[in-house]
């Protein structure tokens, strides 16, 4: 009665080896794509509901001051910071300033190791050409210059406007 039991363990254990090891680590980076947007997102809809008000200075540029509820996410990192903390990558809130979409609270870092709050949305980019249709964008993308595995969805106000957009990403290796 052992040798059936050992001969089907063994038959398991060989089945799951022969799924090429590509095709796990490949599923992977979207997974955790999915995990850390739905982190951003809900973090930023436990402080209330995204709404711009007025403007603010970021880095030298005047855009409009992305809100969740009371809290000015213009310059605030800790959203930012605590997905990151949670489920690694980087993740970024945009507002949307005229034709373009600004970074106002970021720890996606430039070559000289700042964050890169100030910077826009590539304009030829995927990502780009999704929001402005009002839809969401998940696969890789340049950020400032090196390869990511994104997802990108619009923010909504209350009348279904987009005023900006949550990011989030994995520096791919």
């Amino acid at each position: 009665m052992k040798t059936p039991l050992l001969t089907l363990s063994l038959l398991a254990l060989l089945a799951g080896a022969a799924v090429p090891i590509s095709a796990r680590v490949a599923a992977a980076p979207a997974d955790d794509v999915q995990v850390a947007m739905q982190r951003l997102k809900a973090k930023t809809a436990e402080l209330g509901a995204p709404s711009v008000k007025g403007e603010d200075a970021v880095a030298g540029r005047t855009v409009p001051a992305l809100y969740f509820g009371q809290t000015k996410m213009n310059g605030n990192f800790a959203v930012v910071d605590a997905v990151q903390k949670d489920v690694g990558g980087t993740a970024t809130l945009f507002v949307r300033s005229g034709g373009e979409f600004v970074r106002v609270a970021t720890n996606v870092k430039k070559d000289d190791g700042s964050r890169a709050v100030g910077t826009v949305l590539d304009p030829k980019g995927k990502a780009f050409a999704a929001i402005t249709k009002g839809d969401a964008y998940f696969g890789d993308a340049d950020i400032l210059g090196k390869p990511y595995t994104t997802g990108y969805e619009p923010i909504r106000d209350p009348s279904s406007g987009v005023i900006g957009i949550y990011y989030v990403g994995y520096l791919k290796k």
